[in-house]
């Protein structure tokens, strides 16, 4: 079998995720940031342990009151930011065991190269005991969904950013996907979510949520996304895969400004479906159609407005360890 990464709702042995820590960079948002990771830890810690990183001494008190009598281990590792999804490795499963890959982050194409982020990988690598093949290639994790059998999902605004991988067209990037990670099929979807600093993660955008079955926002009446959800229905469809609708958060502002709130930017854990919510008109109907997607396991919604103004939220904070 090559190693490859299974779907997201195959069993877990732990999740890892990281706590808000850095005051500089959360501002006002660190403590209520703090509190929503907490609520979702909690949540995931049900059923599953949760391993997370924390950065300061403050954060690590902080992170034992807020998550006392949980299932939880405290790892201090000091990374720049939360989002391991990008930051951590890809753990794989193969025949011959259990392994993970890593790829060279570049801080999202410049943006943001904050200290500590870059050895992420080989620090969760190592922590979790799993061999951790590194790639030298720019890949952070919510640019690509995977079903198990070999098909990704990813968005040509990110994996073909010149500030990604500037000699690299589509051709070599299935070519490397293939050869690291074992995808075989990739559907490309256009553009991601307006004012995304991550380049239009597909993990914000679109998610499978069974072999061959693609999860899409439907565009809300206000929707700034519109032109971009209805692109990404009409390629889905176009490739053959199973598409479900998804209600769409729409026109989300902060501080006058449109943020890439989405409800698709859901956690599978072992027992419970963790779904982000912002207040919106579509926050109940999010977590109805989700969870009709995964019968076997509770469906909540948490409140994830302080993470998104560090830009990102429940599954980009997450990165699953399978069992």
């Amino acid at each position: 079998m090559t190693a490859r990464q299974p779907p997201e709702w195959a069993r877990h042995a732990a999740t890892w995720t990281a706590f808000p820590s850095a005051a500089d960079l959360w501002e006002d948002d660190l403590a209520p940031a703090q509190e929503e990771v907490a609520a979702m830890v909690r949540a995931i810690a049900a059923g599953e342990r949760v391993e997370l990183l924390v950065a300061t001494p403050e954060a690590r008190a902080r992170a034992e009151e807020l998550l006392a009598g949980c299932d939880v281990r405290i790892h201090d590792y000091g990374f720049g930011d939360i989002w391991l999804r990008d930051t951590g490795p890809l753990f794989l499963a193969s025949s011959v065991g259990a392994a993970a890959a890593s790829f060279r982050f570049n801080g999202w194409g410049g943006k943001y190269d904050l200290p500590g982020d870059a050895g992420v990988a080989a620090f969760v690598a190592g922590a979790a005991g799993v061999p951790l093949a590194r790639h030298g290639w720019v890949l952070e994790g919510g640019a690509i969904d995977v079903d198990g059998t070999g098909l990704a999902v990813t968005t040509e605004q990110c994996l073909l950013n010149p500030n990604r991988n500037p000699k690299m067209d589509r051709a070599e990037v299935e070519s490397h996907l293939r050869r690291d990670l074992g995808l075989d099929r990739v559907l490309w979807l256009g553009e991601g979510l307006l004012n995304d600093h991550t380049d239009g993660h597909v993990d914000n955008l679109a998610r499978f949520v069974a072999p061959g079955v693609l999860a899409l926002p439907v565009p809300a009446a206000d929707d700034p996304n519109r032109d971009a959800l209805e692109d990404a229905h009409e390629r889905a469809r176009e490739f053959g895969v199973d598409v479900v609708g998804i209600p769409s958060p729409g026109r989300v502002l902060r501080d006058g400004e449109i943020i890439p709130a989405s409800h698709m930017n859901f956690y599978i854990a072992n027992s419970v479906v963790i779904v982000p919510l912002y207040g919106a008109a579509s926050d109940d109907a999010a977590v109805k159609a989700i969870g009709a997607l995964f019968p076997g396991r509770d469906c909540i919604g948490l409140r994830a407005d302080h993470i998104l103004t560090g830009g990102g939220s429940f599954h980009c904070i997450t990165q699953q360890q399978p069992a």
